[in-house]
């Protein structure tokens, strides 16, 4: 039987993200997948009290980390994958790679020109873009990259043993499913994708990128198996057609605002967590798009 990983699961309750040590035991080389950078957006202020933490687990389990991974640009909060590098190169010696869906470069391409963001800034940043389907090892085990387009095109998921860390693809099952109205998202791939992880084995653990405890249910949940999610989801059990989950996601989808920490998360995940360069004032600066209720003047 294949040996599994040991994982560390950490909530970040401001912007409801689930962040994951992954390491192999025998070996205690490990993973990081999708880190939190914290920000105010009253103050502007960035701050890494979240990564920090992750930092403390790390030293008090002495594992060594290979990779930081992405599972996609994310539009709700910032990473941490180039703090976490930089500090983490300090202490072992060596640079974990930052590795994410090779579809990034479409989405660095989009954002980067909404936002002018010279491309020198984001071009390059991520050391490993990752194929469907390759596979990378973390100490003995090995790790499977998994394209699940639909909520992003560059979406993607890590399965390692008997798990798989979906990103926002699935969440609980009584959230169901992550919203495709962002840029080249599409509810029809995200189909396709939530089917891809429900072909699996019944007893294989789906991980999330985020929950949303309500008054049903006031703790935040990490996984999900696949019986669960084919049982229990409110969008994807075995009971909805792929015509009605395009109906309800689309539906949903229109209801929906904006996230709050979109424009500044693009901004800084593009360049997988590095800061904008300083202006000749001396200042970083991030684009703030402004929205006009009326006549323009």
């Amino acid at each position: 039987m294949a040996q599994e990983p040991t994982i560390h699961s950490q909530f970040e309750p401001n912007t409801g993200t689930w962040q994951y040590i992954v390491a192999d035991p025998s070996t205690s080389k490990a993973v990081i997948i999708d880190p939190v950078l914290d920000y105010d957006s009253a103050t502007q202020v960035i701050s890494t009290s979240t990564a920090d933490s992750l930092l403390v687990g790390i030293e008090e389990k002495n594992y060594s980390i290979s990779y930081i991974l992405e599972t996609h640009a994310h539009a709700d909060h910032l990473t941490a994958a180039s703090y976490l590098a930089s500090r983490i190169s300090q202490k072992q010696g060596f640079r974990p790679s930052i590795g994410i869906g090779k579809h990034i470069t479409q989405v660095q391409q989009l954002f980067g020109s909404r936002f002018q963001i010279p491309a020198e800034e984001y071009e390059g940043v991520f050391d490993k873009l990752w194929e469907d389907g390759e596979t990378f090892k973390v100490g003995s085990l090995t790790a499977t990259a998994m394209h699940l387009p639909g909520h992003t095109p560059d979406h993607l998921g890590y399965k390692i043993g008997d798990n798989v860390f979906c990103g926002d693809s699935l969440f609980h099952a009584d959230i169901g499913t992550a919203r495709c109205d962002f840029p080249n998202g599409s509810a029809q791939s995200l189909y396709h994708s939530v089917q891809k992880l429900l072909s699996l084995p019944n007893h294989v653990r789906i991980w999330t990128g985020h929950d949303y405890p309500n008054a049903n249910r006031t703790e935040p949940v990490p996984w999900l198996t696949v019986r669960d999610h084919r049982t229990r989801n409110k969008h994807v059990n075995d009971d909805v057609t792929e015509e009605q989950f395009l109906a309800l996601r689309q539906e949903r989808d229109a209801t929906l605002r904006q996230p709050k920490l979109l424009n500044p998360s693009l901004q800084v995940n593009i360049r997988a967590g590095r800061l904008p360069r300083k202006t000749e004032s001396g200042m970083r600066m991030l684009h703030l798009p402004l929205k006009v209720d009326g006549e323009e003047w």
